[in-house]
Parts: C-alpha cells; sequence; structure tokens
C-alpha cells in the first residue's frame, strides 16, 4: 500500500489550495479514505472522510464548508479541495486509509497559511 500526497505550499488568507493523493497497493474503490492534519505542537486530528464510493463524506467542524474531500475511482485518487483559507489551517497533511486491518498514511504535504 502507498498513499502519496502532493499540493501543498505557501498561500495567503482567504486562498485556496487543491491536495491530492495518488493510492496502489490495494483495491482502492473498496475502501473509504480520509485527510488529517497536525499542526506543531498539537495532536493529529480528522479533516475530512469519503466512503468508498464517494456517496458520503464528513467534516471537521472547522472546515466544514471550506473544504471538500472527493475521490476519482477510476484515477485511485483522492483529492481534498480547500477554499477560505485561514492561519490556523496550517498544517502537516495526511491521506489515511484503513486498509486490511491496517493503518497506513502518506508521507504529508506542509500547508501554510499565512500573509
Amino acid at each position: 500500500v502507498q498513499l502519496v500526497e502532493s499540493g501543498g505550499g505557501l498561500v495567503q488568507p482567504g486562498g485556496s489550495l487543491r491536495l491530492s493523493c495518488a493510492a496502489s497497493g490495494f483495491t482502492f474503490s473498496s475502501y473509504g479514505m480520509s485527510w488529517y492534519r497536525q499542526a506543531p505542537g498539537k495532536v493529529r486530528e480528522l479533516v475530512a472522510r469519503i466512503t468508498s464510493t464517494g456517496g458520503s463524506t464528513n467534516y471537521a467542524d472547522s472546515v466544514k464548508g471550506r473544504f471538500t474531500i472527493s475521490r476519482d475511482n477510476a484515477k485511485n485518487t483522492v483529492s481534498l479541495q480547500m477554499n477560505s483559507l485561514k492561519p490556523e489551517d496550517t498544517a502537516v497533511y495526511y491521506c489515511h486509509g484503513y486498509i486490511r486491518d491496517y493503518d497506513y498514511w502518506g508521507q504529508g504535504t506542509q500547508v501554510t497559511v499565512s500573509s
């Protein structure tokens, strides 16, 4: 199983970024996927998750209405569209899957929101 994130960077408050996670090594369309984030000195927290078909999504209260999780099962990718970014969104963002009874994480991608 391999999860590889991309798309992080530096953005001004109010800006947008789109993160992507390329998955391989398992039947992607059979598993729900999630995005987590971890800010310096804080615990890792769930940001958003999506079911295997993409038919249902859940979000942390702090990102509802600003972030959108989606997936493309033909391309084995899961994405996180982040709009109206705030400085408190600054963190390392991780793609996650609970695959065959194990937790798998990507390497993380840094998102920094600053003027």
